[in-house]
């Protein structure tokens, strides 16, 4: 089947002045001016005139979360509530037509930005929910509150009779809803967030399993629904040693959340001096830098990719060791080769960015994170300080020479590239801004790199049709934070593809396609 999209602008580094495009059987296979396609025109099976519109390679989100996410689609979504009270009350209008024996999975809620500055409490949910099971967890996956229904559930380490539940007992509240919620509703809840994304642009995604977010059985879930339903779908699970499920569950690696250690909201995050807000705290650390080692040894000597959650800054002091014992053991060579993962990585410093350097460490990170709680009056802020500041270094990162892979962490963030793309343009700390053009690719590229795929991620003859159509009424420019770069940027003799100027919003996707199949079509274009 061929297709040709003309009178358009695409993205591409092969023509950065191309105007249309050609996919045959699910590749590229010319681009250039719209004179020259009207050679391209003859027997073709769909002839789309863009009326100027955008045409890139779809997103690739790094780090979801999948099942969790359609959860907060398809149930209880706390995300944006603006006091306690309003919480509680989306809680009891959700409950008000579901039986006494329904179980509320419900998440989003965010205490920081409530003027009571606490989470609800057991007797609260009692109340609102009407004494149904109800587990809320808050906005960074890392703790939760639950009813008195679900206290025989909350075993283990950071429980306590509020219902606040933590590590070990977070852990196992999530063990029991995964019983209690079962495959049914789970293939419901993938479906709908697999759909969402399709629907914002992504064409492939990297699961991000792990035994204390979900069970092993969601897995073939995911990757069966995304198969049905065209996207290109990576899977890790993060835990050590089990290298027999590789194979059994078609794994990338295991990598992911594997966590060294928690998050700042939660303060659970390790930290090397207590928390701003808290000051005899400095969180948990859950991987000692020996373990680390052990791990990423276990995996290059296999051939798999290691992965970790990291976020405070003792979780990667204990990272950068890890990976330094490690370079003792199989040498740096093999590191690089291996191509392991770190997710989130926030309060790094340069000498640990060095490391990662080295070892050929990929960074999968969230631009997202400092959109949201960035800044001298954001949540980070409020947890750490001045230390707010140092987070999230993309730029560091990426001057340094480390891959950068962009994600969402949905349903921690909403599901959406262009919105990461802008947040890491115009980071909280302008030292750390990026270009648009090395947002867009670590968001495109970037994502099929980390999963160890060289030759995706960009539109070009001879790459798959992956690809997205965008509406946007913003000027095509070179956004930069050096307006230097920028002037000398959009004079055309220096050849360098334009996107969207993001301070005047984000586009819209149009139509969506993996490997030429269309995924998702918006409703009421028309693309004849």
């Amino acid at each position: 089947m061929r297709t040709l999209l003309t009178n358009g602008s695409v993205y591409s580094p092969a023509d950065p002045h191309a105007t249309a495009i050609a996919f045959d059987d699910g590749m590229v296979t010319w681009l250039g001016d719209d004179t020259g396609a009207s050679s391209y025109a003859d027997g073709a099976d769909e002839v789309i005139d863009l009326g100027g519109k955008l045409v890139t390679p779809a997103f690739v989100d790094a780090h979801v979360h999948t099942a969790q996410t359609g959860a907060l689609l398809t149930g209880l979504d706390l995300a944006g509530t603006t006091s306690l009270t309003e919480a509680l009350d989306r809680l009891a209008a959700f409950v008000a037509d579901l039986p006494a024996h329904a179980v509320i999975d419900g998440a989003g809620w965010d205490e920081t930005k409530w003027p009571e500055g606490r989470p609800p409490t057991a007797e609260e949910l009692d109340r609102a929910g009407g004494g149904r099971r109800i587990y809320l967890s808050r906005v960074d996956g890392h703790s939760g509150v639950i009813s008195s229904a679900l206290f025989s559930v909350a075993t283990g380490s950071g429980f306590d009779s509020t219902g606040r539940v933590e590590r070990d007992a977070h852990h196992a509240v999530r063990d029991a809803l995964s019983a209690l919620i079962g495959p049914d509703q789970r293939r419901l809840d993938i479906r709908a967030a697999l759909q969402h994304m399709a629907s914002k642009g992504i064409g492939a995604f990297h699961e991000m399993a792990a035994p204390h977010i979900g069970p092993l059985w969601e897995l073939p879930l995911v990757r069966e629904i995304a198969e049905e339903l065209g996207l290109s779908a990576t899977l890790y699970w993060g835990e050590p040693g089990v290298f027999e499920h590789i194979g059994t569950y078609g794994l990338a690696g295991l990598a992911g959340d594997l966590n060294a250690d928690g998050a700042l909201g939660s303060r659970t995050a390790a930290l090397k001096t207590p928390y701003a807000d808290r000051a005899d705290h400095r969180g948990h650390a859950y991987l000692t830098a020996d373990q680390i080692a052990e791990h990423v040894i276990a995996c290059t000597e296999r051939n798999v990719q290691a992965g970790f959650h990291c976020i405070g800054d003792q979780a990667l002091d204990n990272i950068a060791r890890g990976f330094e014992l490690a370079a003792e053991k199989v040498g740096i060579q093999a590191l690089v080769a291996a191509r392991h993962r770190l997710e989130h990585v926030e309060m790094v410093d340069e000498a640990t960015i060095a490391t990662l350097a080295r070892c050929g460490v990929v960074a999968s990170v969230q631009p997202m994170f400092d959109g949201l709680w960035g800044g001298p009056d954001g949540m980070y802020a409020e947890r750490v300080g001045d230390r707010w500041q140092g987070m999230n270094p993309f730029g560091s990162l990426a001057r340094a020479g480390v891959v950068l892979a962009f994600g969402s962490d949905a349903p921690v963030t909403e599901l959406g590239g262009w919105e990461a793309v802008r947040a890491a343009a115009f980071h909280h700390e302008k030292s750390e801004r990026i270009t648009v053009r090395a947002a867009f690719q670590a968001h495109t590229r970037g994502g099929w790199r980390a999963a160890g795929i060289d030759d995706a991620g960009v539109l070009a003859p001879s790459t798959a049709a992956t690809y997205a159509i965008w509406e946007t009424d913003a000027d095509l420019v070179v956004q930069t934070p050096d307006e230097r770069v920028a002037a000398w940027s959009t004079d055309p003799r220096a050849g360098v593809p334009v996107l969207p100027d993001l301070s005047e919003g984000t586009p819209s996707c149009l139509r969506t396609a993996v490997g030429g199949r269309v995924i998702y079509e918006a409703e009421g274009w028309s693309s004849q």
